[in-house]
């Protein structure tokens, strides 16, 4: 079945989908950026990245804060490489609140499943 005999509007909403999710993905990350990170600086104040980079995380800009929360979010959902070369406290993991775990966890689904998705529409208009 290609993607030319779809209906118009699930066409749309199949291609446009993706975009929406990669939006909203954009627009949680800015909330955990600007509402929560002190939060996560507080939950992980002896981990070596936060020691490194606290003083100027959430203060370089609007992409910096996206790149900043999305390498927390990878430090707290995939843990094991950040604490085998130390960016990671153990006691600082094992106590991260679980409230921002679910919000960091959220965030990087989102990201993967509009970045999934993105890829399959890319493939099925490239094959039509």
């Amino acid at each position: 079945m290609s993607i030319d005999t779809w209906n118009p509007w699930v066409a749309i909403l199949f291609i446009g989908a993706p975009g929406l999710l990669a939006i909203a993905s954009i627009a949680h990350s800015l909330y955990l950026s600007r509402v929560h990170l002190e939060a996560i600086k507080k939950a992980l104040k002896n981990s070596r990245y936060i020691y490194i980079w606290g003083t100027s995380l959430g203060k370089r800009g609007l992409i910096w804060s996206l790149l900043e929360i999305s390498k927390i979010a990878g430090m707290i959902v995939w843990p094991r490489a950040s604490l085998i070369i130390g960016e990671l406290d153990p006691v600082d993991f094992k106590n991260f609140p679980p409230y921002l775990k679910r919000y960091l966890l959220m965030n990087l689904t989102m990201m993967g499943i509009s970045f999934t998705w993105m890829v399959v529409v890319a493939v099925l208009v490239k094959l039509r």
